[in-house]
């Protein structure tokens, strides 16, 4: 792979809507967008997937826009590479920083595919032409949780995650179970519980529920091994599984009985590919999760959720879910709850270079 240069970009969009969790409130999005062009003027797109703040993980955008320009496109310039796999050992000498890791390797994935003329889900060995959509509901009370969910319902949406802590969570479900008694519900915790609240956690079994996502420490799997014992609901691992090791140890564990996998979250595409065919080998089921993303990161979503063992509904809702005006062309939509797996080169959709020249803060430009 010759690369001739990488463009790096800070863009910023507000939400249509405010995206509430007991974290907080993401009312702007903040992203980093990384172009790796090769001599040929073929160009692929990656999505750094950190937020401005450090609530979810670590990283941040200025985290990951250091480590970027003085760690990895430094490492890439001194070593080339034949195939996006080599970026594992490469970056290996890196600890952690997994979403800048994952925004490079992505970009070099959708060039790796254009180069070859295969889409992204034929390169990584999907296997669907159509993936089932989810959606989340991150409000603020419950008649804007319910008016939610009925916007959704009539868009098609196939799995809705709820976004709980503490203070709302029974009163919350038992609305919405009386309102939608069938609806394939899960929920959502973000690490709001110790395992001293394992009684309410308990309590919550009365709602039939998909799944309770990360309702333990971020970076726990021991104490959910325990809490899986006593509850009946799935236990799903999110934040605690930033690599393969994690996945495998979690699962000798029985620490879940679902993962979800984002790519931003492991390091990239390779990374979640090698969780993806452990679990399927192992039985356990996964999904591909969301980050508030622009279009470039969500196409890389439809490209790993096209994989096998995908079997539950993601986070990959239409561009229209957040933005007015998506970065990428056309945008991603939903129909009768299905998203269409592109069969184009590539991460299969063109960029929206006036959209993404409005958002953009700041950029900067290496030369190979």
């Amino acid at each position: 792979m010759k690369i001739s240069r990488i463009k790096l970009r800070v863009i910023s969009m507000p939400l249509k809507s405010p995206f509430y969790t007991h974290l907080g409130v993401v009312v702007e999005r903040e992203g980093l967008i990384i172009e790796v062009s090769d001599s040929n003027g073929i160009s692929g797109f990656g999505e750094g997937v950190a937020f401005s703040t450090p609530w979810y993980t670590e990283e941040t955008v200025k985290t990951s826009l250091h480590i970027l320009s003085d760690v990895l496109i430094p490492l890439l310039m001194e070593n080339p590479i034949k195939h996006p796999e080599d970026l594992a050992i490469l970056f290996k000498s890196v600890r952690r920083n997994h979403m800048a890791k994952a925004g490079l390797e992505m970009a070099i994935w959708d060039l790796y595919a254009k180069t070859n003329s295969k889409s992204l889900s034929a390169v990584i060995g999907g296997t669907r032409g159509e993936i089932a959509s989810g959606v989340v509901v991150a409000a603020d009370t419950l008649s804007s949780s319910l008016n939610q969910i009925e916007k959704y319902l009539e868009e098609g949406y196939q799995r809705f995650k709820i976004k709980i802590n503490p203070r709302q969570d029974y009163s919350l479900l038992a609305e919405i179970r009386r309102h939608y008694p069938e609806l394939p519900v899960m929920a959502d915790a973000n690490s709001a519980y110790t395992l001293k609240d394992i009684d309410r956690l308990k309590a919550l079994d009365d709602f039939h529920l998909l799944m309770i996502e990360q309702p333990l420490a971020s970076d726990d799997i021991i104490e959910h091994s325990l809490l899986q014992r006593e509850i009946k609901t799935p236990i799903c691992l999110d934040e605690s599984i930033v690599s393969f090791e994690d996945a495998k140890n979690a699962i000798e564990l029985g620490s879940c009985k679902i993962i979800n996998i984002k790519a931003g979250r492991v390091g990239g595409l390779y990374e979640a590919k090698r969780i993806h065919d452990y679990c399927l080998d192992k039985g356990i089921e996964v999904w591909c999760g969301g980050m508030i993303e622009f279009g470039i990161s969500r196409a890389h979503n439809i490209a790993l959720a096209s994989l096998p063992g995908f079997t539950i509904p993601g986070d990959i809702s239409a561009s229209n879910r957040f933005w007015e005006e998506d970065i990428i062309t056309p945008e991603v939509t939903v129909e009768k709850g299905y998203v269409t797996v592109p069969d184009g080169p590539g991460i299969g959709f063109g960029i929206n270079e006036k959209r993404l020249q409005e958002t953009t803060l700041f950029e900067k430009l290496f030369a190979f």
